[in-house]
Protein backbone atom coordinates (compact mmCIF):
# COMPACT_ATOMS: atom_id res chain seq x y z
CA UNK A 1 0.00 0.00 0.00
CA UNK A 2 1.51 3.67 -0.93
CA UNK A 3 0.34 5.24 1.79
CA UNK A 4 1.54 2.98 3.81
CA UNK A 5 4.98 3.69 2.41
CA UNK A 6 4.93 7.18 2.37
CA UNK A 7 3.49 7.08 5.94
CA UNK A 8 6.69 5.49 7.23
CA UNK A 9 9.45 7.53 4.93
CA UNK A 10 7.73 10.48 6.63
CA UNK A 11 7.87 8.79 10.32
CA UNK A 12 11.43 7.86 9.54
CA UNK A 13 12.35 11.61 8.22
CA UNK A 14 10.83 12.99 11.65
CA UNK A 15 12.76 10.79 13.80
CA UNK A 16 16.00 11.72 11.98
CA UNK A 17 15.38 15.51 12.57
CA UNK A 18 14.71 14.49 16.03
CA UNK A 19 17.99 12.74 16.48
CA UNK A 20 19.83 16.34 15.19
CA UNK A 21 18.00 18.62 17.40
CA UNK A 22 18.14 16.62 20.61
CA UNK A 23 21.70 16.13 22.02
CA UNK A 24 20.57 14.78 25.46
CA UNK A 25 19.39 11.26 25.27
CA UNK A 26 16.92 11.17 27.93
CA UNK A 27 15.40 14.55 25.86
CA UNK A 28 15.90 12.58 22.22
CA UNK A 29 14.37 9.55 24.02
CA UNK A 30 10.90 11.43 24.95
CA UNK A 31 10.34 13.39 21.85
CA UNK A 32 10.57 10.15 20.09
CA UNK A 33 8.35 7.96 22.28
CA UNK A 34 5.87 10.95 21.90
CA UNK A 35 6.33 11.10 18.10
CA UNK A 36 5.92 7.41 17.89
CA UNK A 37 2.90 6.58 20.28
CA UNK A 38 0.82 9.84 17.95
CA UNK A 39 2.00 8.45 14.34
CA UNK A 40 1.13 4.68 15.74
CA UNK A 41 -2.32 5.74 16.40
CA UNK A 42 -2.89 6.83 12.72
CA UNK A 43 -0.93 3.84 11.47
CA UNK A 44 -3.31 1.56 12.85
CA UNK A 45 -6.54 3.69 12.12
CA UNK A 46 -4.67 2.96 8.52
CA UNK A 47 -4.27 -0.10 8.24
CA UNK A 48 -7.48 -1.33 9.95
CA UNK A 49 -9.70 1.07 7.42
CA UNK A 50 -7.46 -0.38 4.63
CA UNK A 51 -7.33 -3.78 3.03
CA UNK A 52 -4.04 -5.72 1.83
CA UNK A 53 -4.22 -6.75 -1.73
CA UNK A 54 -3.23 -10.20 -0.78
CA UNK A 55 -1.83 -12.35 2.34
CA UNK A 56 1.70 -12.14 0.54
CA UNK A 57 1.33 -7.62 1.57
CA UNK A 58 0.06 -8.56 4.86
CA UNK A 59 2.43 -10.69 6.16
CA UNK A 60 5.52 -8.09 4.67
CA UNK A 61 3.66 -5.26 6.86
CA UNK A 62 3.33 -7.67 9.91
CA UNK A 63 6.72 -9.17 9.71
CA UNK A 64 8.70 -6.16 8.02
CA UNK A 65 7.44 -2.66 8.58
CA UNK A 66 5.82 -2.20 11.08
CA UNK A 67 8.23 -4.49 13.82
CA UNK A 68 10.76 -1.54 12.53
CA UNK A 69 8.65 1.10 13.29
CA UNK A 70 8.13 -0.17 16.88
CA UNK A 71 11.43 -2.00 17.23
CA UNK A 72 12.33 1.90 17.93
CA UNK A 73 8.97 2.96 19.94
CA UNK A 74 10.43 -0.01 22.46
CA UNK A 75 13.77 1.05 21.94
CA UNK A 76 13.81 4.58 23.01
CA UNK A 77 11.23 3.53 25.91
CA UNK A 78 13.54 1.21 27.35
CA UNK A 79 16.60 3.95 26.89
CA UNK A 80 14.29 6.35 28.93
CA UNK A 81 13.32 3.95 31.12
CA UNK A 82 17.34 2.82 31.65
CA UNK A 83 19.07 6.57 32.13
CA UNK A 84 16.29 7.84 34.41
CA UNK A 85 17.07 5.02 36.48
CA UNK A 86 20.70 4.91 36.13
CA UNK A 87 22.25 5.14 39.87
CA UNK A 88 24.46 8.28 40.27
CA UNK A 89 27.30 6.47 42.42
CA UNK A 90 29.97 5.32 41.04
CA UNK A 91 31.09 3.77 38.29
CA UNK A 92 31.16 0.20 39.38
CA UNK A 93 27.37 0.54 40.67
CA UNK A 94 26.60 2.00 37.24
CA UNK A 95 28.79 -1.02 35.36
CA UNK A 96 26.75 -3.57 37.52
CA UNK A 97 23.38 -2.00 37.03
CA UNK A 98 24.17 -1.69 32.61
CA UNK A 99 24.94 -5.80 32.58
CA UNK A 100 22.10 -6.78 34.65
CA UNK A 101 20.24 -5.18 31.69
CA UNK A 102 22.42 -6.74 29.45
CA UNK A 103 20.89 -9.95 31.45
CA UNK A 104 17.32 -9.32 30.66
CA UNK A 105 18.13 -8.64 27.04
CA UNK A 106 19.77 -12.39 27.08
CA UNK A 107 16.58 -14.06 29.36
CA UNK A 108 14.69 -12.55 26.17
CA UNK A 109 16.49 -14.50 23.88
CA UNK A 110 16.42 -17.65 25.91
CA UNK A 111 12.92 -17.93 26.12
CA UNK A 112 12.28 -17.19 22.52
CA UNK A 113 15.52 -19.09 20.87
CA UNK A 114 13.58 -21.32 18.44
CA UNK A 115 11.51 -18.20 16.94
CA UNK A 116 15.14 -16.66 16.98
CA UNK A 117 16.47 -19.05 14.61
CA UNK A 118 13.66 -18.84 12.77
CA UNK A 119 13.90 -15.46 12.09
CA UNK A 120 17.22 -14.68 12.03
CA UNK A 121 17.58 -17.89 9.63
CA UNK A 122 15.34 -15.80 7.39
CA UNK A 123 12.86 -18.49 7.25
CA UNK A 124 9.03 -18.17 5.78
CA UNK A 125 7.49 -21.96 6.28
CA UNK A 126 5.14 -20.61 9.26
CA UNK A 127 4.91 -17.07 8.39
CA UNK A 128 1.45 -17.58 7.52
CA UNK A 129 0.64 -18.64 11.30
CA UNK A 130 3.00 -15.46 12.62
CA UNK A 131 2.40 -12.72 10.34
CA UNK A 132 -1.24 -13.22 9.69
CA UNK A 133 -4.42 -11.54 11.60
CA UNK A 134 -6.58 -14.64 13.18
CA UNK A 135 -7.55 -15.82 16.60
CA UNK A 136 -3.91 -16.67 18.52
CA UNK A 137 -2.86 -19.87 18.13
CA UNK A 138 -2.58 -20.67 21.96
CA UNK A 139 0.35 -23.36 21.43
CA UNK A 140 2.31 -20.79 19.54
CA UNK A 141 5.32 -18.75 21.73
CA UNK A 142 3.26 -15.54 22.62
CA UNK A 143 4.32 -13.31 25.09
CA UNK A 144 1.08 -12.41 27.50
CA UNK A 145 0.75 -9.09 26.35
CA UNK A 146 -0.55 -10.47 23.05
CA UNK A 147 -4.17 -11.21 24.38
CA UNK A 148 -4.95 -7.75 25.40
CA UNK A 149 -3.47 -5.85 22.16
CA UNK A 150 -6.30 -4.89 18.98
CA UNK A 151 -6.61 -8.11 16.85
CA UNK A 152 -6.90 -6.03 13.72
CA UNK A 153 -3.34 -4.40 14.39
CA UNK A 154 -1.64 -7.67 15.33
CA UNK A 155 -0.03 -11.14 15.11
CA UNK A 156 0.93 -13.25 17.35
CA UNK A 157 4.93 -12.75 16.52
CA UNK A 158 5.05 -8.98 15.09
CA UNK A 159 6.28 -7.88 18.33
CA UNK A 160 8.47 -10.42 18.98
CA UNK A 161 10.12 -9.72 15.91
CA UNK A 162 9.79 -5.91 17.14
CA UNK A 163 11.36 -7.02 20.39
CA UNK A 164 14.94 -8.72 18.97
CA UNK A 165 15.37 -5.59 16.43
CA UNK A 166 14.63 -3.23 20.18
CA UNK A 167 16.95 -5.74 21.90
CA UNK A 168 20.15 -5.53 19.02
CA UNK A 169 20.06 -1.58 19.37
CA UNK A 170 19.92 -1.87 23.54
CA UNK A 171 22.79 -4.21 23.19
CA UNK A 172 24.88 -1.85 21.35
CA UNK A 173 24.04 0.84 23.41
CA UNK A 174 24.96 -0.26 26.74
CA UNK A 175 27.94 -1.87 25.16
CA UNK A 176 29.20 1.07 24.27
CA UNK A 177 28.00 2.71 27.95
CA UNK A 178 29.99 0.10 29.49
CA UNK A 179 32.93 1.00 27.40
CA UNK A 180 32.74 4.39 27.99
CA UNK A 181 33.29 3.60 31.91
CA UNK A 182 35.62 1.21 30.97
CA UNK A 183 38.26 4.25 29.37
CA UNK A 184 36.49 6.53 32.43
CA UNK A 185 37.77 3.92 35.23
CA UNK A 186 41.74 3.77 33.75
CA UNK A 187 41.97 7.75 34.64
CA UNK A 188 42.20 8.63 38.12
CA UNK A 189 39.63 11.23 38.19
CA UNK A 190 37.07 9.64 36.20
CA UNK A 191 37.66 12.09 32.89
CA UNK A 192 38.66 10.76 29.86
CA UNK A 193 41.40 13.01 27.71
CA UNK A 194 42.59 13.23 24.00
CA UNK A 195 46.26 12.07 23.37
CA UNK A 196 46.42 15.26 21.55
CA UNK A 197 45.12 18.44 23.21
CA UNK A 198 44.48 21.36 21.44
CA UNK A 199 45.20 24.86 22.73
CA UNK A 200 41.92 27.57 23.17
CA UNK A 201 43.20 30.15 21.77
CA UNK A 202 39.58 32.85 22.73
CA UNK A 203 39.56 34.39 25.55
CA UNK A 204 39.25 33.13 28.90
CA UNK A 205 35.91 34.84 29.75
CA UNK A 206 34.37 33.36 26.65
CA UNK A 207 35.02 30.07 27.48
CA UNK A 208 33.96 30.03 30.92
CA UNK A 209 31.10 31.71 29.50
CA UNK A 210 30.33 28.75 27.58
CA UNK A 211 31.45 26.23 30.56
CA UNK A 212 29.01 27.85 32.52
CA UNK A 213 26.02 27.57 30.21
CA UNK A 214 26.86 24.10 29.19
CA UNK A 215 26.82 23.16 32.44
CA UNK A 216 23.56 25.07 33.55
CA UNK A 217 21.94 23.26 30.35
CA UNK A 218 22.98 19.42 31.85
CA UNK A 219 25.06 18.85 28.03
CA UNK A 220 27.28 16.68 29.76
CA UNK A 221 26.77 13.16 31.98
CA UNK A 222 22.44 14.07 31.91
CA UNK A 223 23.02 16.79 33.65
CA UNK A 224 25.18 15.09 36.54
CA UNK A 225 28.51 16.90 36.26
CA UNK A 226 29.64 19.72 38.16
CA UNK A 227 31.02 22.70 37.44
CA UNK A 228 34.39 21.92 38.50
CA UNK A 229 34.97 18.49 37.32
CA UNK A 230 33.97 20.36 33.42
CA UNK A 231 36.34 23.30 34.15
CA UNK A 232 39.01 20.75 34.91
CA UNK A 233 37.77 18.81 31.82
CA UNK A 234 37.96 22.00 29.73
CA UNK A 235 40.85 22.96 31.13
CA UNK A 236 43.09 19.64 30.47
CA UNK A 237 40.87 18.85 26.73
CA UNK A 238 42.06 22.58 25.50
CA UNK A 239 45.59 23.08 27.21
CA UNK A 240 44.15 26.75 29.07
CA UNK A 241 44.53 27.50 32.48
CA UNK A 242 41.12 29.55 33.35
CA UNK A 243 42.23 30.43 37.67
CA UNK A 244 39.26 31.56 39.36
CA UNK A 245 36.08 30.60 37.42
CA UNK A 246 33.77 31.78 39.78
CA UNK A 247 35.24 35.67 39.99
CA UNK A 248 35.63 35.35 36.18
CA UNK A 249 31.70 34.69 36.21
CA UNK A 250 31.10 37.54 38.69
CA UNK A 251 32.53 39.94 36.08
CA UNK A 252 30.39 38.26 33.54
CA UNK A 253 27.45 39.13 35.96
CA UNK A 254 28.43 42.35 35.83
CA UNK A 255 28.89 43.11 31.91
CA UNK A 256 26.13 45.08 30.26
CA UNK A 257 25.81 42.42 27.82
CA UNK A 258 26.10 38.87 30.32
CA UNK A 259 26.21 36.71 27.05
CA UNK A 260 28.13 38.47 24.83
CA UNK A 261 30.29 35.41 23.64
CA UNK A 262 27.13 33.47 23.08
CA UNK A 263 25.60 35.90 21.52
CA UNK A 264 28.29 36.20 19.00
CA UNK A 265 28.04 32.63 18.50
CA UNK A 266 24.84 32.56 17.57
CA UNK A 267 25.40 35.23 15.21
CA UNK A 268 28.17 33.91 13.54
CA UNK A 269 26.20 30.57 12.91
CA UNK A 270 22.95 32.12 11.80
CA UNK A 271 25.09 34.28 9.22
CA UNK A 272 27.05 31.12 7.86
CA UNK A 273 23.47 29.38 7.38
CA UNK A 274 21.75 32.25 5.43
CA UNK A 275 25.22 32.44 3.10
CA UNK A 276 25.13 28.72 2.60
CA UNK A 277 21.29 29.12 1.83
CA UNK A 278 22.37 30.97 -1.11
CA UNK A 279 24.60 28.88 -2.79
Amino acid sequence: MTFIQNFTESLHKQLQLIELEESNIIDKASASIALLENQFAELKSLVVEHSFKDKDSEIHFFKIIKPHLSCKLIYYKRIYNIEMSRPAGSNIAIKSYLEKELNRIHHYFEKHIEFYKYYRGGHTHFDHHYFLRKKPDIQLVLDSFYFERDLRFSTCCDFIVAKILANDMLTVYINNELERLEKASEDPNGLIFPKVKETWTGSKTDLVELIYALCEMGCFNFGKMSLKRLTDYFENVFNVDLGDVYHTYLSIRGRNNRTQFLDELKSKLIAKMNKDDQK
